[in-house]
């Protein structure tokens, strides 16, 4: 029996992606998770996952950020993005982040049915109104995601709680670690992604917005430089 991953934090929109697999796949088992650390648990726990429909809003996710970190750490695991965005634009860019299907929130059951038979099949799937030409990534946001698919989950956690103006205390305390710990990882990030402080993390996660270029003002943080 397949398994299918379902990660969304609202639970009546995740039972209703749920009726629609075992719709497309009555035979599957189906797992949910709320969050971005709880679904890369389950792909933990079921690493012969055949499918992941991935909401872009959920906690531990902004923007692409969350599909580029889960398509390079399981680049064989298919993925189908699940959005109240309805603009094609936001759907092309899933689709060039690595995504093979794009559903609008707004679709009808028998679409997100379809999507999951086209993805399974190999094919690539987006509503016909969404249809044309897929733009390429700009450069660096291309680059970006490269070096965020490189992150650990640990990592990738704490990337994204920096990029939400989370204080390395905060982060500490989130996390239920050490502020030294935190502060290895920081040390850790900033390599990987080749910046020198908290700004320019928070600078690269903006790459990865749905409107690229906006990134909420840090607080200031001593501990959070480049140590």
């Amino acid at each position: 029996m397949p398994d299918v991953l379902i990660a969304d934090d609202h639970p009546l929109f995740r039972d209703a992606l749920q009726r629609a697999v075992l719709n497309a796949l009555p035979q599957a088992q189906v797992h949910g998770a709320d969050s971005v650390h709880a679904v890369l648990a389950q792909i933990e726990q079921h690493p012969d996952a055949e499918l992941l429909l991935l909401d872009l809003h959920m906690p531990g996710a902004r923007g692409y950020s969350a599909l580029a970190h889960i398509r390079g750490q399981y680049p064989g695991l298919p993925v189908i993005v699940v959005s109240g965005h309805e603009e094609a634009q936001v759907a092309h860019r899933a689709l060039a982040h690595g995504a093979a299907a794009y559903i609008p929130k707004s679709s009808s059951g028998e679409d997100i049915v379809e999507a999951i038979h086209a993805v399974l099949g190999g094919d690539l799937w987006l509503p016909h109104r969404m249809l044309g030409g897929q733009p390429d990534l700009r450069p660096d946001e291309a680059d970006t995601a490269v070096r965020i698919a490189g992150l650990t989950p640990q990592q990738f956690r704490v990337f994204v709680m920096i990029a939400e103006g989370l204080l390395n205390k905060q982060i500490a305390y989130e996390l239920g670690v050490s502020e030294a710990t935190v502060k290895a990882h920081m040390t850790a990030i900033m390599r990987k992604l080749g910046v020198n402080n908290r700004t320019q993390v928070a600078l690269a996660a903006s790459q990865l917005a749905l409107e690229p270029g906006t990134m909420q003002p840090l607080p200031d943080d001593d501990a959070g430089g480049s140590s």
